[in-house]
């Protein structure tokens, strides 16, 4: 940084404000603050002071003093919030952090709400909200499926509807089905164990045994769906890359009265063999224009996993774009957005 445009602030933080939940452990917080934002920040009490080029101060002190409102307002300050509220600053100055992560989905478990940590997963439950039929297109770790499903326990909570119907396609990523020991439940109860994940998330496990036992939850592959009509249901479709262009068509006309429908994949992941098309990436273009049908989509900026499976999902974007620049095939269907049908920013 210029030493002529080097500054000073210092800033004094509520006195209603808890210390330890703004700052971190070990003053953590105010680490990943400096680092995003090259600046020097010392705390003492409740007086900050921050230390480096004028425009990425000013950043930093709109985060804190963001940040700081949060906490009175009783949002609980995690690890993930913090990165994704600093990238947010560190896009746009101007964003207003409490818009996305004051927006909470009620769920009866020890956590009491699930909040949206970015501002496409902000637009991805006002979709669900708005839409019947709601498509979350992104890589891992975006919170595509945990997002989904607490907005589905919610609505059943909440009895907007009667039941929730979870599937997904049961493709074999590099194993074999016919492998694995077992009847045909225990062959593809590996496939559908992260839905039960996300599910123990919400709800204690008593919970979800009963709920599942009187038919309120239903979690089954995607072939189970054939034939069905699903009325007062939110269902939703995990790993949808990995359905074929039939199967989606399938799936999508299940939607029965009353219902809500959300399929969540990452086109970059497809498991097909390379002669079956990903019923995913065709629907974008086949339901582009359909009124009441929301594409929202993620990028690397959205994952809230470990900070290392950004890094990974760049990196491999990043590979994947050297190869096509020498003329050299990337992975099947993990083509670059400009050339994948439909796709648009969130």
């Amino acid at each position: 940084m210029s030493e002529a445009t080097t500054i000073t602030r210092r800033l004094t933080i509520a006195s209603d404000v808890d210390l330890a939940d703004l700052l971190g452990r070990n003053d953590d917080h105010l680490r990943s603050l400096e680092s995003q934002f090259d600046v020097r920040i010392v705390a003492r009490g409740h007086d900050v002071t921050l230390r480096g080029d004028e425009e990425q101060v000013r950043r930093a002190e709109r985060a804190l003093i963001q940040l700081a409102d949060l906490v009175r307002s009783g949002q609980p300050l995690r690890g993930g919030e913090v990165r994704a509220a600093i990238r947010m600053i560190g896009d746009d100055a101007d964003a207003d952090l409490k818009a996305v992560f004051a927006d909470a989905i009620p769920v009866p478990s020890r956590k009491r709400w699930v909040t949206p940590r970015t501002r496409n997963q902000k637009r991805y439950i006002d979709a669900i909200r708005g839409h019947d039929m709601v498509f979350g297109i992104g890589p891992a770790g975006t919170g595509k499926s945990f997002l989904a499903v607490a907005a589905a326990v919610a609505a059943l909570m909440k009895r907007e509807v009667t039941r929730i119907v979870l599937t997904r396609p049961a493709v074999e990523a590099g194993e074999r089905l016919g492998f694995l020991p077992g009847d045909l439940y225990e062959k593809v109860h590996p496939y559908l164990r992260p839905l039960y994940d996300a599910l123990y998330d919400m709800l204690e496990a008593e919970k979800v045994a009963s709920l599942m036992e009187k038919g309120a939850i239903e979690i089954a592959p995607l072939a189970y769906m054939r034939g069905r009509t699903l009325n007062d249901a939110f269902i939703i479709l995990d790993e949808a890359q990995n359905s074929t262009t039939e199967q989606m068509k399938m799936f999508l006309t299940r939607l029965g009265f009353n219902s809500k429908m959300v399929v969540t994949g990452d086109i970059t992941q497809v498991d097909l063999p390379a002669s079956r098309h990903s019923g995913l990436i065709e629907v974008q273009a086949v339901l582009r224009d359909v009124p009441g049908v929301a594409f929202v989509y993620f990028d690397d900026q959205d994952v809230v996993r470990h900070r290392l499976v950004s890094a990974i999902v760049r990196a491999y974007g990043a590979h994947e774009g050297r190869l096509a620049l020498r003329g050299e095939p990337a992975a099947p269907d993990s083509a670059p957005p400009e050339d994948r049908p439909g796709l648009e920013p969130a």
